[in-house]
């Protein structure tokens, strides 16, 4: 087993989603009082349990787990654009940029998936991860269709 491999593919996946943990507590903290404050925060925790599961498997190959964020390219970006949106209220394209970095990340994700030298431990691992990610991208695409 490549354990090199395993660590460098589930780091990146950290990195990727520790930006989505940082974005969504910057989006809770700007958009105090309004209705997506909860949102950024249940987002944040989930994104958080995420991250904590990846680290531990990190672990468990004998690699050590990213601990920060990378505050670069996509991620934030989408999070600045969002900070920007959340200033002047304009609910749909808030979550019209949520949903956007919800894309990326599970962009990542797939592409994570789709490593074919991941073993089947490995992989089964970022699949249950994903599943919070997949889930979290429905929940704002829904609340995006219902804006509609």
């Amino acid at each position: 087993m490549d354990t090199a491999n395993d660590v460098s593919v589930l780091n990146n996946l950290i990195k990727t989603t520790l930006d989505s943990v940082k974005g969504f507590r910057d989006a809770a903290d700007d958009a105090e009082g309004s209705r997506f404050t909860s949102l950024f925060t249940q987002m944040a925790s989930d994104r958080e349990r995420v991250v904590s599961e990846l680290q531990d498997v990190v672990r468990q190959r004998g690699g050590t787990p990213e601990d920060s964020s990378s505050i670069a390219g996509a991620a934030h970006r989408t999070f600045m654009n969002l900070k920007d949106m959340l200033v002047s209220r304009d609910e749909k394209a808030i979550i019209n940029e949520v949903e956007r970095g919800e894309d990326y990340l599970k962009s990542k994700y797939e592409a994570a998936m789709a490593d074919a030298n991941l073993p089947v431990e490995t992989r089964a691992v970022i699949e249950r991860c994903f599943a919070s990610v997949r889930e979290g991208h429905d929940r704002v695409s829904a609340l995006k269709h219902s804006m509609a």
